[in-house]
């Protein structure tokens, strides 16, 4: 990312005419990923490489290797996501990744608990709007 500190548009669609709480849920997964990418680099070293284990088997079956079983999420282990295999998803509901989002996004709503605001600071908060209503 050439040192960009700023992800703009996380939940936009349209350009940012419209807002979505599911698009900001799927943006905040692929968002974390690359934070940690960023943060923490990609370590490079004969174990992440997996050259002794490219060498014991055959091309197509590196995939199944356990290798690479062991460091499949080292990079990328998002919330939403779905990283099942096709069987073991559709058992599971075939929740695509709009569902998934929205399911998330109403848990949150359903679990989150509003943090009251301080008496004084509310106070505090009060008189600086009834001496904006009065234009002072």
């Amino acid at each position: 990312m050439a040192g960009a500190n700023t992800l703009y548009g996380a939940g936009m669609l349209e350009l940012g005419m419209t807002f979505s709480n599911e698009q900001l849920a799927i943006d905040n997964d692929i968002i974390e990923m690359v934070k940690r990418v960023v943060e923490d680099g990609i370590e490079v070293n004969e174990d992440t490489l997996g050259l002794e284990s490219i060498r014991e088997v055959e091309f197509d079956q590196f995939i199944t290797h356990q290798t690479t079983r062991d460091n499949i999420h080292n990079y990328s282990s998002p919330t939403l996501i779905n990283r099942k295999m096709r069987e073991d998803w559709e058992t599971s509901g075939a929740k695509d990744l709009a569902m998934e989002a929205h399911d998330h996004i109403n848990k949150e709503l359903a679990e989150y608990e509003v943090t009251p605001i301080d008496a004084d600071l509310l106070k505090d908060m009060e008189e600086v709007v009834k001496k904006a209503d009065k234009g002072a």
